[in-house]
């Protein structure tokens, strides 16, 4: 079935907008938010679902309630950040004439600030993850500049013995440094396995079910 003309004289006139290069910053905002929104709720709809299952007490609606808000908020938070930081990209290459690094810098500080400054449980995962990856970036943009002597041999090893010993001592002796997620990951691992009474919180539950 054909579609009304009316809809195709829209469709005409909405593609030919999209095709104009005069709004090509502002359309590039858009469709930045829209994907920061959809992969915002790609990422945490899955990882809500299963933390929210394995960790969290509570009925069935609470837990579907939790799911969607860490969601929403994701999602939300995400595709606010991209708009803004392409619109102040675009904002300051506009009052100077042309494109700079620093361009980059400026706008991601702003809109880090202005969507990401909430402390909360969302912001403070992605602001983590974040810190990770860029650490990383960072050493190999020091070695590939020179900066940094680039190593004899693989630091890896080394860097992750030291990880892992800081993690499980803090763990051990400062936990209340520990993000909660982490500490309730971690007591799972181990120290709920430091206690059992039978074979079944042994081997099929972590913990001895409340009816026994």
């Amino acid at each position: 079935m054909a579609a009304p003309p009316q809809l195709r004289a829209l469709l005409l006139a909405i593609n030919a907008l999209l095709r104009k290069r005069r709004y090509h910053a502002a359309l590039s905002m858009l469709k930045g938010f829209r994907n920061g929104a959809v992969y915002g709720a790609k990422v945490r709809a899955p990882h809500a679902l299963v933390m929210t299952f394995l960790f969290r007490s509570g009925s069935l609606r609470e837990k579907l309630w939790a799911i969607l808000q860490a969601t929403y908020t994701h999602s939300w938070n995400l595709a606010s950040f991209v708009f803004t930081y392409k619109g102040l990209c675009a904002l300051q290459s506009h009052l100077q004439g042309d494109t700079y690094q620093v361009h980059s810098f400026v706008a991601a500080f702003l809109g880090g600030i202005l969507v990401f400054g909430n402390n909360n449980n969302i912001n403070s995962q992605i602001n983590m993850y974040l810190m990770s990856r860029l650490l990383f970036a960072l050493c190999r943009l020091g070695v590939g500049k020179g900066y940094i002597p680039e190593p004899r041999w693989d630091p890896f090893p080394l860097f992750t013995g030291i990880m892992w010993g800081l993690m499980l001592w803090l763990f051990e002796y400062h936990r209340p440094t520990l993000q909660p997620s982490l500490q309730s990951s971690m007591t799972y691992l181990y120290e709920d396995s430091n206690v059992w009474h039978d074979l079944s919180d042994f081997l099929i539950y972590s913990k001895r079910r409340p009816s026994e």
